[in-house]
C-alpha cells in the first residue's frame, strides 16, 4: 500500500513509527517496564547483565544463561592495537563522547566478517560493542592524564569493571551497585532521539557498528544524553544552597531551560528519578557532601510549585556520578555504555521485521517555478 499523507506533527510528536516490545514508556502514569517487567522491580532484583539478557533474549536468564552471557561480555573485554594507539594519539582536549563515537566506528574496521544481516553473528557483535564502550571511555579517560591502561580483569561485573579501569582500583560493593543501578535505569527508553536514529540507521541494511555511532552522535547533544552534564554545571554555577531561590527565580524571568526538570514523555515523576535519588542521598551521607543534593531538592520543589515540573533522570543521575568521583564530561559517556544495551536490542528487532524509513516532508518553499535571473542580475 503505498503512503499517505497524514497530519504534520513537528518533531514527529505522537506519531508512532514502529512497534517494539522491548521497553514500555508510559508518560501519563509514570511507569517504565523492560519486556513487561517493572522497572522498580528490575533495581530491586536484578543486575545490568540480567538485563542484557532480558532485552536481547526477550527472557531474564536463568543460573547457567546468565553465567554463559557474563562470561561472553567478560571475555570480549579487549580493543585492537589500532583503536588503542588512536585513542592515545587523540587530543587530549577532545570530547570524550567524540572519542566514543569515532572508537565504535572503528569497531566496524576491525569486523571484516561482512554480514551484515547475519542474526547470530549482529548478537556477537552487540555483545562486543556492550563490552568496548566501557574500555573506550575508561583509556580515553586515562591517555588523556597520561596515566597507564589497567590490565582487563574477568572477575568483575561491567559496572564494577568500568569504575576499576577509569582508577585503577578495585571499586567497593556499594560504588558498584550504585553504578549498576544506573545501568539498569539508562539501559532503554522507547523510541528517544538515539534509538530512533540507530534504526534509522540500520533500516537501510547499513551495518550495526554505522548505527549504533549514530546514536552515539545522536545522544552527545544536549538536549539528549548531555543534560546531565548540564545539572551539574547548573548546580556549581549556583554554588551554594541559600542561592537557588533566587537563581531559579532568574531563570524562570528569562524563560530559560531548568536542566533535568521537565520531560518529553513522562507528565508525571520520572520513574527513574526516585532511584538515583536514593542512591545520591546515599552516597553524599557517606561522603559527608549533602550540599548538591540540598540544591538539588530545592529547585525541584520550587519547579513543581511553580511550572508543574518534575525531575527526571538525568537531575540526580548528575549527583550519583558526581558524588562517584566520575568526571563531568563522562556522564554522557557513562549514558551511552549502560544504552548500549537497549541500541543493540532495538537494532536486532528492527532487522527482525525491517521496513526503510521514509516520512513525508511538508513543503514550505515556493510552490510555483521561481525563474533564474541572468548572473548579473543576481
Amino acid at each position: 500500500m503505498p503512503d499517505t499523507p497524514a497530519e504534520y506533527a513537528k518533531g514527529l510528536a505522537g506519531v508512532i513509527a514502529n512497534e517494539s516490545k522491548l521497553s514500555d514508556v508510559q508518560g501519563q502514569a509514570g511507569i517504565l517496564r523492560y519486556l513487561g517487567y517493572n522497572i522498580n522491580d528490575l533495581v530491586e532484583h536484578t543486575t545490568f547483565e540480567e538485563v542484557v539478557h532480558l532485552l536481547h533474549r526477550g527472557k531474564l536468564p536463568n543460573e547457567a544463561e546468565l553465567a554463559d552471557l557474563t562470561n561472553t561480555l567478560r571475555s570480549l573485554r579487549s580493543l585492537p592495537q589500532g583503536i588503542i594507539d588512536f585513542i592515545k594519539s587523540a587530543p587530549k582536549d577532545a570530547g570524550p563522547m567524540d572519542v566514543v563515537r569515532t572508537g565504535v566506528s572503528m569497531l566496524g574496521l576491525y569486523d571484516t566478517r561482512g554480514e551484515y544481516q547475519d542474526r547470530p553473528l549482529n548478537e556477537e557483535r552487540s555483545l562486543a560493542i556492550i563490552a568496548k564502550i566501557p574500555l573506550i571511555v575508561a583509556y580515553y579517560h586515562r591517555a588523556r592524564q597520561g596515566l597507564d591502561f589497567p590490565e582487563t580483569r574477568t572477575d568483575l561485573s561491567e559496572a564494577g569493571h568500568f569504575l576499576y579501569l577509569i582508577t585503577g582500583e578495585e571499586p567497593g560493593v556499594e560504588a558498584t551497585r550504585t553504578l549498576d543501578v544506573a545501568y539498569i535505569i539508562h539501559a532503554d527508553h522507547g523510541m528517544n532521539a538515539s534509538t530512533f536514529s540507530a534504526r534509522v540507521t540500520i533500516a537501510t541494511l547499513s551495518d550495526i557498528y554505522s548505527a549504533i555511532t549514530s546514536a552515539i552522535g545522536t545522544l552527545k547533544g544536549p538536549l539528549h544524553g548531555g543534560a546531565n552534564e548540564g545539572v551539574i554545571t547548573m548546580l556549581q554555577e549556583i554554588g551554594e544552597a541559600d542561592k537557588v531561590d533566587a537563581w531559579v527565580q532568574d531563570k524562570l524571568d528569562k524563560k530559560e531551560k531548568i536542566m533535568g526538570i521537565g520531560h518529553r514523555i513522562y507528565k508525571v515523576l520520572d520513574p527513574r528519578a526516585p532511584h538515583l535519588r536514593k542512591m545520591a542521598a546515599k552516597l553524599t551521607e557517606e561522603l559527608g557532601e549533602s550540599k548538591w543534593l540540598i540544591m538539588s531538592e530545592r529547585i525541584a520543589e520550587i519547579m513543581r510549585d511553580e511550572k508543574g515540573l518534575e525531575a527526571n533522570v538525568d537531575f540526580y543521575s548528575a549527583t550519583v556520578y558526581y558524588s562517584l568521583g566520575i568526571p563531568t564530561d563522562l556522564f554522557t559517556p557513562i549514558f551511552a555504555i549502560s544504552r548500549a544495551a537497549g541500541w543493540t536490542a532495538q537494532v536486532l528487532e528492527q532487522l527482525d521485521d525491517n521496513r526503510l524509513y521514509r516520512p513525508l516532508t511538508l513543503y514550505t518553499g515556493p510552490t510555483e517555478d521561481v525563474p533564474i535571473p541572468p548572473m548579473s542580475e543576481r
